[in-house]
């Protein structure tokens, strides 16, 4: 059988001098977002969490204002029943969910646990990284992010400018809406019960020990066991390009010209070309 002399890099060069090869830079990109519970055995869990990948105009809360409703339905009862729509509302183009615990059956993200989700993004579209999470057990305590534009993901590029995000104890908001009550607890007590506070949002993670000795909604009897440096959350960032959908009708374009060239060589000896 004659030997096929068509180069596959010299019909790649030629893919892409004819537009037939996706760009190296695709805006699209497959995100999975990947959580981690830091925190002491026995300490806080996390609701899941709440976030969106968006525009920098969504600014769900504010260091010393009053907290909104969208913050306040993640702190007191770590719902994103306020959160999302107040999100959609700002940046109708953002890509918003959640990330549960991988635990099967358990809503909570206990202490060494983990979970993940992965998110089609449109990086020139979305480069930023909004999130919230409520801690559990508190009244309305939360971790995220005070500023919109605090945490650009991916650069001009498109490329991933973050891997991973740390939260530390100090980093803990009290979102000042409802009085400390164990009782009132979300996850510990009766939610019911609690009583507004009137305050504006801070950092507070001292109060959590007023919760020590308790038995938790997951079982557990409840030992802060914080200090402000303590590593509490992890988010980490793995990304891949999402192929457009003209890409697969160009690459199959591609191979069945690459065959057509190759039965065009056996065919016709007369046929220059080689594919190695």
């Amino acid at each position: 059988m004659p030997a096929i002399s068509f180069s596959i890099k010299s019909f790649t060069v030629a893919l892409l001098m004819l537009g037939l090869m996706p760009s190296a830079h695709s805006a699209k990109v497959q995100l999975q977002v990947m959580v981690e519970n830091l925190a002491p055995q026995d300490s806080i869990s996390f609701a899941p969490l709440r976030l969106g990948f968006n525009n920098g105009t969504f600014d769900s809360f504010n260091i010393g204002q009053v907290a909104g409703a969208p913050i306040v339905s993640v702190a007191e009862g770590g719902s994103g029943s306020a959160w999302f729509p107040a999100f959609a509302a700002a940046d109708a183009t953002a890509t918003l969910g959640t990330v549960f615990s991988a635990q099967s059956g358990v809503l909570q993200l206990l202490p060494g646990a983990t979970g993940t989700a992965t998110f089609t993004v449109d990086t020139a579209v979305n480069p930023f990284f909004t999130f919230a999470a409520m801690v559990v057990p508190s009244n309305d305590f939360f971790i995220g992010n005070d500023s919109p534009t605090q945490y650009r993901l991916f650069d001009n590029s498109g490329n991933l400018a973050i891997s991973s995000i740390t939260e530390h104890a100090s980093n803990i908001w009290d979102a000042g809406s409802e009085l400390f009550d164990p009782a009132a607890a979300a996850f510990v007590g009766n939610n019911d019960l609690r009583t507004p506070q009137n305050s504006v949002v801070g950092f507070n993670f001292g109060e959590l020990a007023g919760f020590n000795g308790l038995t938790t909604s997951a079982g557990y009897v409840f030992n802060s066991g914080l200090a402000g440096d303590t590593e509490v959350y992890r988010l980490s960032f793995h990304a891949s390009p999402v192929p457009e959908p003209e890409t697969y009708a160009m690459l199959l374009a591609g191979l069945c010209l690459i065959g057509f060239m190759a039965r065009r060589r056996l065919t016709n000896p007369g046929f220059a070309g080689s594919i190695a």
